[in-house]
């Protein structure tokens, strides 16, 4: 075993989410050796393209990567069964390489999720198009920069479970995302819960609680 990583193996059977390896600040060589040490089945985030062409081929061989999302899955995801329960929203397009962090690690967990794109309230006409559907939903995952109005709006209009996903999109004081994290913080939409900045694969994990919670997520 590498002096670098210690694996939480027991992780799933503790809290019902299995470990995933962060791969920002990790060297190729270090990603490699926990894949060649890992389980059967196991998500990355923040798996950059040239990070992960670096990686030695039998690595790569191993991985189902995603370079939209930067993830990577070792092993099947679990199989989705039963209803979409999970809606992930965005505010603009250049909101999706976060969301879709958040796509991708439901999907690893076995839970589809319905995927509304480029909702802002900069046209809120596109927002009332799909009022319909998200209502009917019991978690609702919401990324948005700037000032993350989204999250706001949607947690005035819908019954369901509001997590708001603030992204570092955005001009000059929206300052990486400060903004709209403190924004998110400030709601005076009633409940709604905020993960950190770009924090996709936590507000996936988040959902995945709730869905656990209410009986509708399966125990990993």
């Amino acid at each position: 075993m590498s002096e670098d990583f210690v694996p939480d193996l027991r992780r799933a059977a503790r809290i019902g989410l299995p470990e995933a390896v962060f791969c920002l600040d990790k060297s190729p060589e270090q990603i490699a050796a926990i894949l060649a040490a890992a389980p059967e089945r196991l998500l990355l985030t923040r798996l950059e393209s040239a990070k992960f062409d670096a990686l030695p081929p039998e690595a790569r061989e191993r991985v189902t990567f995603d370079p939209g999302s930067r993830t990577a899955f070792l092993g099947a995801p679990v199989p989705a069964a039963g209803p979409v329960r999970v809606a992930v929203v965005t505010a603009g397009t250049s909101d999706l390489p976060m969301a879709m962090e958040a796509v991708r690690t439901l999907a690893f967990h076995g839970q589809d999720a319905l995927r509304v794109a480029d909702v802002g309230v900069a046209g809120l006409w596109r927002l009332l198009g799909r009022m319909e559907e998200l209502r009917t939903l019991p978690v609702l995952i919401v990324a948005a920069g700037m000032d993350a109005a989204l999250p706001s709006v949607l947690a005035g209009l819908v019954p369901g479970v509001v997590i708001a996903l603030p992204t570092s999109t955005g001009y000059g004081v929206a300052a990486g995302g400060v903004t709209a994290l403190h924004a998110a913080l400030a709601s005076c939409a009633p409940g709604v819960t905020v993960v950190n900045i770009d924090n996709g694969y936590g507000a996936a994990c988040a959902a995945l609680r709730v869905l656990r919670a209410i009986g509708s997520q399966p125990a990993n």
